[in-house]
């Protein structure tokens, strides 16, 4: 139980005091009224005596009386109305509330901290720290632990209202006090008057209340005297007269009204009256006799929240609580509703007119102690000698009738002596409730001595008594009069001092059952249970106080059921080990019956402390329970905050309950929250807690949607909300968007350069504000979730917004508007009239914004209608949401107008020290846009841009760009990673138109038909790099865009021809454009804009292309200088027969380089056309020769094996090969330039090195065009295409697709395209060396093998006669040429290097005359002429090919000398003539 005010013993001495009855006169009644008082209620204060008392017992042994206290009331000769009693108890109940304002108090038990008693404590109490200690304060401190002052109200209440029954004579009058003014004009006949009216009341048949305790009732004599009005010599002769008359012990002159009551209210008397009249007492009958009390049932009155709700609502909501234990019944049949709340109003005004009127206006303290000394007066004189003269005429009856020795003390022991007769259990007797005993049977008169004594505190004397009326009762079967004695008996048990036998708890279980079951009285069996639980409590016997509180909870009486339930829940939170969750379980009880009993501010603090225990332990369905009463019954009390609360915490969290309840949970909170803001309509919107919007899934994306395709015109792709992040992919815009910016900013990025981002997500860079251009709309996509199995129907749905509009280029700033929804002329606000989020259901909605002004916005949030949908409840299995797709949807017409706010926390911070050791988050401004002035805006357009490629085809289409802004666009380029894939056509393109030929075959390429006669030999042209963007110093990855007039006007549009070729690996590649352009006007905040692309496209196999160069022996060329060299190609047929491509062509082979041309093919065939079908190869022979000219330009030769010639050095050839160029130029860039800083220290030993292996380099590009006929749908089309191979060394080959060569070149295509289909996870292991390792300074054999050229001049056969002259001499010339560009030392050796027998076989028997070695000094290119002679001594065949020839760098040792190697055996026939 909570803690009380009293001490137990206070408690019980209190509730059984000595009873005194007042008859005044009625002048005597005007003179207290002076006070606003009545006689008895001008004592009361003074009604405890603050001294000991002694009195002697029938043994004449002293006994002494502590802290006694009498009650004085008024006689009432009718009995209290059980209505008016249970009324009574409820005003008791309903106006002691919580104190509001005070220090919670927070009780720890385990582990829960528990606010009990909501305010009304002020401390709190660690349990789990000492709970010993801790449990022996709450035993005895009023300081540690929970009250309920409502408890303890309604306790003294009904334990006062009691009313006097015959089976006991506790609230019985043991006196009566007469009392008549002085003012009278015969007082003594007065009282004679009044004395008549005491014996009529007490022995006439005409009065059955009250009741008195013996025939011979005291009464006392009180003269009263109002000292500012009356005569004093005149009330001291009629109290004279009284004495000799009664007394001096039978009367008392009491002098009252010493002051007038207009004096003034300077002088501060104390008001000891307020605390008594507050508690209305049952004395006070006439309040009630005027208004007898009825329950009502109001059947009509308007009650909770079912007005508010449809017939369908109050169904749903009936039936679902319909089996619950703990549902709140519909009040219209119980104390509650309206009326009640009426009554309990009209009485607090009663107690606020009461209070505010003042007590004893009249009195001064002088008058208060002698009231208080009158009190003491007939206590000590009058009413306690009566009591012990009574209990000693008792006694001394009791002993001559039961025949009894001496006195009761000495019988005692021989009662407790003798042998004990087992008692009957109380199933066993007989239901003799109705037995009555006469006034003046020895049985009740042992009673009455009992009650007696227990009233003077002589407890062991009324003990004794009530153990022996126990027994006769019992043996009488009388139960009544036996559960009324066994009661008192384990009271006085108890209260004995010094507690000489154990509280004999058994005594009241039998006297609880008696009045209980037998007697059906339950007023009497409350008592008991009020007594015991107290008893028990003083025990910290809390378990058994607890079940004994529950035990008597019933259906008869709800406002009794709560209260005992509460305080049993307190009992389980005060047992050693708190038990939390019984606390909880029995305090929802408590708020159940409380509910029920109209007490609803009782039963909303009952949930609310129960609430603490079960928050947060995942009992969602109790939480659901208890929110959902807290919400009813706050929004009965009108608490709407508490109520909308309540609610809103069973709607937010994750829901267990059936779909049908969620349903009448959220139109329960609907109905709550429109009457929230019905209170309120011009406030600010309520934050609504459904559906849950998920923050930081929030996208922004500034721009228009992206247009449809239109047959053949596609959009450019761009970017939308329907795309999924890539952060890897939005580095590389990113990267695209710095390279272009830097190329425009002369290679330097500016500082205030912003990544251009068109979709705002959680994953991209946010810290910045972003920027938005005006009269381009703002979409917003925010994402709901509805956690119900209920829809929700969003309406009217549109975002909350801040704008503060700026001119960046004045000084001065406009007003910031606040929430300006409406405000269309500075930011226009689509809005969505309907947005259904089906049961659990994700669902994102796209909220646009269009602003008009520049300045800064801020996206707030969200504002709509929410609702329901009209029978959304699912019915025999079926979900209605299968049904809500499409059309509109029927709102059941409850809905409230709501906001939820937008909150982004940025990402955490983690870059300094600082911010490691503590969690701070970065800004998050993807909702906070700044709107800049107008700028173009272009939208890109390809058409018969084809998806499908085979690798190194040319495909033309064409670029449509348009401006659909106000404002003109300029500096429009475009930059992709993927340069090579695409061209627009050199500076020469739009100069040339395309021949006849070429248009009518649909060519990309500008043809020119051949002359037959030039077949095989190269057809030469030039062109410079700079007229192809390649050798300007830019970045090749930037293009820009041939726009007439290098402007685009508003709405004007242009189309401009592109070229694709396929890449050269297989597979689908996605190839990003990104389109820049500038405004004409510069603008502060957006320099630029971009557009983005994303091509798809799919390439299939066509040709492998693999080339060498060698050098040739052949040494004339046209000037007679050396530095002829063949080229061989080899072209194989891989495409696969899936792309339906039938046969390739090869058309023409041209050649690019500075320095070299193709001259001719030295193929041997007599076919035109080189064709390949699937699987097929070609080998082609090409002689090449040196330029003449020195020039940048680049030469062009072109040999053509059709009828005609593809101009290779005009768009798009020419372009694509300028850009592969620039990509082999890049990536040989980047290996170069690891190691320059190693170069920069042996500058001169690498320069040797360099000139080297310049002898052995060759800058030779070859493009192979072809032609692919395919047939599509029985009809035949012809594709073209282009392959670059760039040949960089001599002897070294090259591929046209540079991956995966080395398996190539070991395995041979066949052998790699099976490898391919066995093993496609297999992955081709690179080894990389490391940056830190130097170039080989030594250069390989190879290179220098290469310094010089060599080749013997000589006739093939040379006939001699050896018959004539035995020897043959042969003249022999030696070309030298040097390949370097340096002066080179040359060694000839013509000694054999080999003198074995084999190798004389071999090569024949001959010999050199003349000198055996030469030295000689190269220039640079030089080519020198040495003349030999061999001679041979018989017939044979016989290589020449043996001098070994040396050679070095003129300024260097002879570290570089080697060998050099000769090509070929030069072989000769020496014949005999």
């Amino acid at each position: 139980m909570a803690q009380c005010v009293q001490s137990v013993q206070e408690f019980i001495q209190d509730s059984f005091v000595p009873l005194v009855a007042a008859l005044c006169s009625e002048e005597a009644e005007r003179l207290t009224r002076k006070n606003s008082l009545s006689f008895a209620e001008l004592v009361k204060p003074f009604c405890r005596l603050t001294s000991e008392v002694h009195m002697r017992d029938p043994n004449n042994q002293l006994h002494i009386i502590k802290n006694l206290k009498i009650a004085v009331n008024n006689i009432i000769t009718h009995p209290p109305q059980p209505g008016a009693i249970r009324k009574l108890l409820n005003d008791v109940v309903s106006v002691s509330q919580p104190a509001e304002g005070l220090v919670a108090n927070v009780i720890t038990a385990g582990d829960y901290d528990l606010n009990i008693s909501d305010r009304s404590v002020k401390a709190s109490v660690p349990w789990y720290n000492n709970w010993k200690e801790t449990l022996m304060e709450l035993n005895t401190s009023t300081f540690y632990s929970a009250t309920t002052p409502w408890f303890e109200s309604y306790r003294e209440c009904f334990l006062q209202s009691m009313p006097a029954s015959d089976h006991e004579f506790l609230n019985h009058y043991v006196a009566c006090m007469l009392v008549v003014s002085s003012s009278e004009p015969e007082p003594v006949e007065q009282f004679l008057k009044l004395s008549q009216e005491q014996h009529r009341i007490q022995h006439s048949n005409e009065y059955l209340y009250p009741k008195w305790f013996i025939p011979n009732t005291l009464k006392y004599y009180v003269l009263l005297h109002d000292v500012s009005t009356g005569e004093e010599q005149r009330a001291d002769s009629i109290y004279e007269e009284m004495k000799q008359r009664y007394g001096t012990q039978g009367c008392y002159l009491l002098k009252i009204n010493s002051r007038v009551s207009n004096r003034g209210t300077d002088e501060q008397i104390p008001d000891p009256w307020s605390q008594y009249l507050q508690k209305n007492t049952i004395q006070n009958q006439d309040c009630y006799e005027d208004y007898p009390y009825t329950v009502i049932s109001n059947k009509n009155t308007d009650h909770l929240i079912s007005d508010g709700l449809d017939s369908e609502i109050k169904d749903g909501l009936s039936n679902n609580f319909k089996t619950h234990p703990l549902q709140l019944d519909h009040p219209s049949g119980s104390l509650d509703s309206t009326d009640y709340v009426k009554a309990t109003a009209s009485l607090q005004d009663s107690k606020k007119s009461n209070s505010g009127t003042p007590h004893g206006a009249c009195l001064t303290l002088t008058d208060h102690d002698r009231i208080r000394q009158f009190i003491q007066e007939f206590t000590f004189r009058g009413l306690l000698p009566h009591i012990e003269k009574t209990i000693r005429q008792l006694n001394d009856q009791l002993i001559s009738r039961k025949g009894l020795s001496r006195s009761l003390f000495s019988a005692t022991k021989k009662w407790f002596s003798g042998s004990k007769v087992p008692e009957k259990s109380i199933n066993e007797l007989k239901n003799t409730s109705g037995l009555l005993y006469p006034p003046e049977a020895p049985e009740l008169q042992i009673r009455k001595m009992a009650d007696l004594c227990f009233l003077v505190q002589h407890y062991e004397l009324a003990y004794s008594c009530y153990h022996t009326a126990k027994k006769d009762f019992l043996n009488d079967q009388a139960m009544l009069y036996a559960a009324g004695a066994l009661e008192m008996a384990a009271v006085s048990a108890f209260l004995q001092p010094g507690a000489p036998r154990p509280y004999p708890a058994h005594y009241m279980e039998t006297a609880i059952q008696t009045y209980r079951d037998i007697c059906k009285n339950m007023v009497l069996a409350e008592r008991c249970v009020l007594l015991s639980a107290e008893i028990l409590k003083s025990q910290s016997k809390y378990s058994e106080a607890a079940a004994l509180l529950i035990r008597l909870t019933s259906e008869d009486s709800d406002l009794r059921s709560a209260l005992l339930l509460e305080q049993a829940a307190h009992c389980f939170i005060n047992m050693r080990s708190p038990m939390v969750r019984k606390f909880a379980f029995h305090m929802i009880l408590a708020g159940h019956r409380f509910s029920k009993a109209g007490q609803k501010k009782h039963a909303l603090r009952c949930y609310c402390q129960a609430m603490q225990v079960y928050k947060g332990k995942g009992w969602s369905l109790a939480e659901d329970h208890i929110n959902f009463t807290i919400g009813r019954q706050s929004f009965t009390l009108r608490q709407l905050d508490n109520a909308v609360s309540a609610f809103r915490h069973i709607l937010i969290n994750d829901s267990k309950q059936p779909p049908a309840q969620q349903g009448a949970f959220l139109r329960e909170y609907l109905y709550v929250y429109k009457n929230v803001t019905q209170l309120s309509p011009d406030g600010p919107l309520p934050q609504l807690p459904l559906p849950y919007i998920n923050s930081s899934a929030t996208r922004v994306f500034f721009g228009h949607d992206r247009r449809p395709a239109e047959g053949e015109k596609q959009a450019a792709t761009h970017v939308s909300l329907d795309q999924e992040y890539d952060s890897e992919s939005s580095q590389q815009w990113k990267e695209l968007e710095e390279q272009v910016v830097s190329v425009i900013n002369k290679g330097v990025i500016p500082s205030n350069f912003q990544p251009t981002q068109f979709c705002l997500n959680r994953y991209s860079d946010n810290s910045r504000f972003p920027l938005a251009v005006i009269e381009e709309p703002i979409t917003v996509e925010v994402s709901f979730r509805n956690p119900l199995k209920v829809p929700l129907l969003l309406t009217d749905l549109s975002l909350l917004w801040k704008f503060q509009p700026k001119d960046f280029h004045a000084k001065h700033d406009g007003e910031a508007k606040e929430l300006g929804t409406c405000d269309d002329d500075m930011i226009g606000t689509e809005a969505i009239a309907e947005f259904l989020i089906n049961s659990e259901e994700t669902k994102v909605a796209r909220l646009k914004l269009f602003p008009h002004q520049t300045g800064e916005l801020h996206i707030l949030g969200v504002v709509y209608n929410l609702g329901t949908v009209q029978g959304a409840v699912t019915l025999d299995g079926i979900d209605p949401s299968i049904g809500l797709q499409t059309g509109k949807f029927v709102s059941n017409g409850l809905s409230v107008r709501g906001r939820q706010d937008l909150e982004i926390q940025g990402p955490r911070l983690n870059n300094t020290k600082e911010e490691k050791t503590s969690i701070k988050y970065g800004p998050d401004r993807r909702l906070d846009p700044i709107i800049t002035e107008e700028m173009p805006l272009l939208e890109v357009f390809f058409i018969n841009f084809p998806t499908g490629l085979l690798c190194g085809e040319i495909r033309k289409a064409y670029v449509e760009f348009v401006n659909v802004s106000k404002c003109p666009l300029t500096a429009l380029k475009v930059v992709s990673k993927h340069p090579e894939f695409f061209t627009f056509g050199g500076n020469t393109a739009v100069l040339t138109p395309l021949s006849p030929s070429a248009s009518e075959n649909c060519s990309a390429y500008k043809t020119v038909v051949t002359d037959p006669t030039s077949v095989h030999t190269a057809l030469l042209s030039s062109a410079s790099s700079v007229d192809f963007g390649v050798g300007t110093g830019g970045q090749p990855e930037v293009i820009n865009v041939p726009l007439p007039d290098a402007v685009l006007l508003p709405g004007a549009s242009v189309q401009l021809p592109m070229w694709l070729r396929g890449p050269d690996e297989e597979g689908v590649h996605e190839i990003n454009f990104l389109f820049y352009y500038e405004s004409i006007k510069r603008h502060s905040k957006m320099c630029h804009r971009v557009l983005r692309h994303t091509a798809v496209i799919c390439t299939s196999r066509s040709l492998h292309i693999r080339a060498t160069v060698c050098r040739s022996n052949a040494l004339e060329d046209e000037e007679g200088r050396g530095g002829n060299m063949l080229v061989f190609v080899d072209v194989e047929n891989i495409n696969t027969s899936e792309t339906g491509v039938k046969e390739f062509h090869i058309v023409q082979v041209s050649s690019n380089s500075k320095h070299w041309k193709l001259q001719k093919s030295v193929n041997i065939s007599e076919d035109k056309d080189t064709k390949l079908a699937s699987r097929e190869r070609a080998k082609l022979c090409f002689k090449a020769v040196r330029c003449k000219n020195s020039e940048e330009n680049y030469t062009f030769a072109d040999i053509v094996f059709g009828n005609e010639q593809i101009i290779s050095s005009a768009s798009p050839c020419a372009d694509f090969f300028f850009q592969s160029l620039s990509s082999e130029f890049k990536r040989t860039h980047v290996q170069s330039h690891t190691h320059a800083s190693q170069r920069a220290v042996k500058q001169s030993f690498d320069e040797t090195v360099r000139l080297i292996q310049r002898c052995s380099e060759v800058d030779l590009n070859i493009v192979v065009l072809w032609k692919a006929y395919v047939v599509e749908d029985n009809k035949q089309l012809i594709l073209e295409g282009q392959h670059h191979v760039a040949l960089n060394t001599v002897g070294k080959e090259a591929f046209s697709f540079p991956q995966k060569q080395g398996f190539k070149k070991i395995l041979g295509n066949s052998d790699w395209e099976d490898l391919e289909q066995e093993l496609p996870e297999m992955v081709l292991l690179k080894f990389f060396r490391s940056e830190n390792t130097p170039v080989p300074a030594r250069p390989t054999p190879e290179q220098l093998s290469n310094l010089i050229k060599t080749s013997l001049h000589y006739p093939e056969s040379f006939n001699h006669s050896f018959h004539q002259k035995s020897l043959c001499l042969v003249p022999v010339t030696l070309l030298l040429s040097n390949c370097s560009q340096a002066v080179v030392d040359v060694m000839i050796d013509l000694r054999h290097k080999t003198t074995s027998p084999e190798a004389l076989e071999i090569h024949g028997s001959f010999t050199w005359l003349g000198q055996t070695q030469y030295k000689l000094q190269l220039k640079s290119q030089e080519v020198y002429s040495l003349q030999l002679k061999a001679c041979f001594v018989h017939t044979g065949v016989y290589n020449l090919g043996t001098p070994r020839v040396f050679a070095k760098l003129a300024d260097q040792v002879t570290l570089f000398e080697t060998s050099q190697q000769n090509s070929m055996p030069a072989l000769i026939i020496i014949n005999n003539i």
